[in-house]
């Protein structure tokens, strides 16, 4: 069977053996979801902020990116919630990962979620408007004026196709597009 391949950084601690060893095992619970021909990585940042011991774990499975997190009072119990989650996200989706990227991974198992499929949520609206070039900050106070997580615009500098958001930190995040 696949390994999974982890890469651990910290900040604000430092990565002993015994979390390197706990971090390996529970990611190794993942390795169910490949078979020997696939490949998978995953990158797991922990750190504390104000006490708070924050597990942050991102596992591309053949290209499809599942992303965890667990914030606790324990640095291991944080570990086992980011885990928990990936491996409920995979549960949940598996049947759209498998219908959008079957060919790319037909191989790959997927256990069944306690035997229940669960209903797709669907596209109920859909919105058009034209993308008004603007600078970064510009998009920034239109998404705030507008209370929304995120805002698109044309970068009046590139004439590219940009994406603000909210991050959960309060800060801002940019998403630039390449062609």
């Amino acid at each position: 069977m696949a390994k999974i391949r982890v890469s651990i950084s910290g900040k604000n601690l430092e990565i002993t053996e015994a979390l390197r060893s706990y971090v390996d095992k529970k990611i190794s619970k993942l390795d169910k979801y490949l078979d020997d021909n696939r490949t998978a990585s995953a990158e797991v940042m922990l750190r504390i902020e104000r006490g708070i011991h924050i597990a942050e774990v991102t596992v591309n499975l053949s290209g499809v990116l599942l992303r965890g997190e667990g914030k606790t009072g324990d640095m291991y119990t944080s570990i086992d919630s980011a885990v928990d989650r990936i491996e409920r996200q995979f549960n949940k989706f598996k049947s759209r990962i498998w219908k959008k990227h079957g060919p790319k991974i037909s191989e790959m198992q997927a256990p069944a979620a306690h035997g229940e499929e669960l209903a797709s949520p669907r596209i109920v609206r859909t919105k058009r408007f034209a993308l008004k070039p603007m600078d970064v900050e510009e998009a920034v106070m239109q998404m705030e004026l507008l209370g929304h997580d995120f805002f698109v615009f044309r970068d009046a500098d590139s004439g590219e196709v940009s994406v603000v958001y909210r991050r959960r930190d309060g800060n801002y995040g940019l998403i630039e597009s390449e062609f």
